[in-house]
């Protein structure tokens, strides 16, 4: 409001109106100032930012690559050598030996002649010492051919010949392992097709683009049953992780990208000592809409834990899918605000939410029944308290603060964050569907986007196959390359055959497990 200082009333009362007015007008502002400062320093974090709520993954391990790389150029070229594979004694501790299941190639250095080079004495051998370096050769490429000899015979003059063998692409000149190598690096290592076609052609072999692009067509076509198997086992799960994230998308007619979205669905119970095989679903759809999910999950029952995106609301309606919180999300507008402001207020409620998770790590691995019972002990009593706080707090704050905003958010959806504590199977939060969903984000800064719809469905095809392998800490390349080669005449009736754990288990060895070890 804006007051003509020449003009101010004499009555009293009217004076103590305008003053009331003023101090409405500034509280107001400062809302507004004080929201606006919210985004300016979210955005910041998001650009410049150092938390670990924000830290982009891929950006941090560059950081620390640089890091670690000053210190090897700043450091003594001398270093000690690392103990032998065959010194493991405690006193002796060092970097782990190398992986027993690399080929050794020996290289002997012993000196010329057999005379002592300081008397000329004669030499005899008192021992030996062995270091061991790892080395590596680039990848080469080698063609394999097919030999089919022709017999005929002599008495009825029939041709006898076997058949030609079968290939991932008929009549087509690409290998198992070569396609492996192609999706792997593609959708696993976020290497664009032009990239690849560049890095193939310094091994003196031209792969076109186009015809990388037409064999990850091909071959996606082919693992299409693998792909609806591996549905089936994580829609019949009893609870799922579901989240989603954009897809830039070209978009021809209008000139620009559009945005998709992939959305996963998590099945891993390991948390608290299931068996079951961890696994992920993606699918694609070019838009946000609340039919996506619910078309994803039709045929699903059981636990659903997801954000409070609006979109999953019709899937609650009727009991068959149950809503379960994300408490890593209401805790996440809590800091926000604490980052920006420094909030005492902010910091209790992180406290408070940092004692249930305090509670979890205890329990986390343990039989559902030992779970639900530290959670009814410990956590239901932390909840209510919890809950009483922030009603409290909520009835003080600013009503459009920043702070009163993520706390309306808590307790908008207090019957959904509260739900894990029923029943030992349930987790905290859905980290374990943003875990699943990381490698995506690194991969959309290297492919850009994606070339169509139809190129969304593909990768989430084959993004659930790769991240799947990572959940049961199987090699990727491994797998393809040997599913590649079996799957064109694969009885269809046969298909879970191929599913990765079950894959495993019938390669059991280290080349299919040993090589790929997820940190999470």
């Amino acid at each position: 409001m804006r007051l003509d200082l020449d003009q101010l009333p004499t009555d009293p009362v009217l004076l103590q109106q305008v003053v009331r007015d003023l101090a409405t007008a500034l509280e107001q502002r400062n809302e507004e100032v004080e929201k606006l400062r919210g985004y300016l320093a979210k955005l910041k974090r998001l650009k410049f930012g150092r938390s670990s709520e924000t830290r982009d993954p891929g950006q941090l391990a560059l950081a620390f690559e640089e890091i670690e790389a000053d210190i090897g150029a700043l450091s003594d070229a001398r270093q000690p050598e690392a103990p032998s594979p065959e010194d493991k004694s405690p006193a002796k501790r060092g970097r782990r030996p190398l992986p027993d299941h690399l080929p050794r190639e020996e290289q002997r250095h012993e000196p010329e002649g057999c005379s002592c080079p300081n008397c000329g004495g004669a030499l005899h051998r008192i021992g030996e010492d062995v270091s061991e370096v790892l080395d590596y050769e680039p990848a080469r490429f080698k063609v394999i051919r097919h030999v089919r000899p022709r017999f005929a015979c002599r008495a009825c003059e029939s041709i006898t010949q076997m058949p030609a063998p079968s290939l991932p692409i008929e009549r087509g000149r690409p290998g198992p392992g070569l396609l492996a190598q192609v999706i792997v690096a593609k959708y696993a290592d976020h290497l664009p097709l032009y990239r690849q076609s560049e890095i193939y052609a310094r091994s003196g072999v031209e792969l076109h683009r186009s015809s990388l692009a037409f064999w990850v067509g091909r071959a996606s076509w082919l693992l299409k049953p693998l792909g609806e198997a591996l549905a089936a086992h994580v829609l019949g799960a009893e609870k799922l992780h579901g989240d989603d994230t954009p897809v830039p998308v070209l978009d021809p007619g209008r000139g620009r990208t559009k945005t998709g979205r992939l959305w996963v669905y998590l099945r891993d119970d390991r948390n608290w000592g299931n068996k079951s095989p961890p696994a992920a679903l993606f699918r694609y759809s070019p838009d946000r809409k609340g039919a996506r999910p619910e078309a994803h999950l039709a045929g699903f029952k059981g636990y659903l834990q997801a954000d409070a995106y609006a979109g999953y609301d019709r899937l609650y309606v009727g009991g068959g899918i149950i809503e379960v919180g994300c408490w890593a999300h209401a805790r996440r507008k809590v800091f926000e605000v604490h980052e920006t402001t420094g909030s005492p207020i902010a910091a209790q409620a992180l406290a408070r939410i940092g004692a249930l998770y305090a509670i979890e790590q205890q329990v986390r691995g343990k039989p559902p029944d030992r779970r639900l019972a530290a959670r009814r002990k410990q956590a239901v009593l932390l909840l209510a308290e919890l809950e009483a706080w922030l009603e409290a707090q909520l009835a003080r704050l600013p009503p459009r603060s920043g702070l009163a905003g993520a706390f309306r958010y808590t307790l908008a959806h207090w019957r959904a964050l509260t739900r894990y504590s029923e029943d030992g199977r349930l987790e905290i939060d859905n980290n374990l569907a943003e875990n699943a969903l990381r490698p995506l984000a690194l991969g959309r800064k290297n492919w850009l986007f994606a070339g169509s719809d139809a190129g969304g469905q593909r990768a989430a095809l084959l993004y659930s196959l790769i991240v799947t392998c990572r959940l049961n800490s199987i090699d990727p390349t491994a797998y393809f390359r040997d599913v590649m080669a079996r799957i064109a005449e694969h009885p269809i009736n046969k298909i879970e055959a191929l599913l990765p754990w079950k894959w495993a288990t019938e390669k059991a060895g280290p080349s299919a497990r040993a090589c790929y070890h997820p940190k999470t």
